[in-house]
């Protein structure tokens, strides 16, 4: 099974960027779709970004044009660039494997990780 490991969060002033981490371990990384999810305070946890084994995106509407998601197969590794931040995008940030079918949401099949915090001050 996949093992996921989430870094770079941090405090950051409204406009500003971070680039997050997720380390995966196990021999499948380059076969899978990966995901970020969010989770605000008091709020459900929803699909950010998703990315394909073949580098298809796709975002939330309130992200678009805002984060990038990309991965590094070799690396074993997914991002999540995100720039322009604004307080609303505060949130404890996670990664997962996902299964990405024409006719559901993707799908998260992973175990969740411990996360990584953002916060966007005002």
């Amino acid at each position: 099974q996949v093992q996921l490991v989430e870094s770079g969060g941090g405090l950051v002033q409204a406009g500003g960027s971070l680039r997050l981490s997720c380390a995966a371990s196990g021999s499948f990384f380059g076969v899978t779709a990966m995901g970020w999810y969010r989770q605000a305070p008091g709020k459900q946890r929803e699909l950010v970004a998703t990315i394909s084994s073949g580098g298809n995106t796709n975002y939330a509407d309130s992200v678009k044009g805002r984060f990038t998601i990309s991965r590094d197969n070799g690396k074993k590794t997914v991002y999540l660039q995100m720039n322009s931040l604004k307080p609303e995008d505060t949130a404890v940030y996670y990664c997962n494997t996902v299964v990405i079918t024409s006719t559901t949401i993707p799908i998260p099949i992973g175990s969740w990780g411990k996360g990584t915090l953002v916060t966007v001050s005002s």
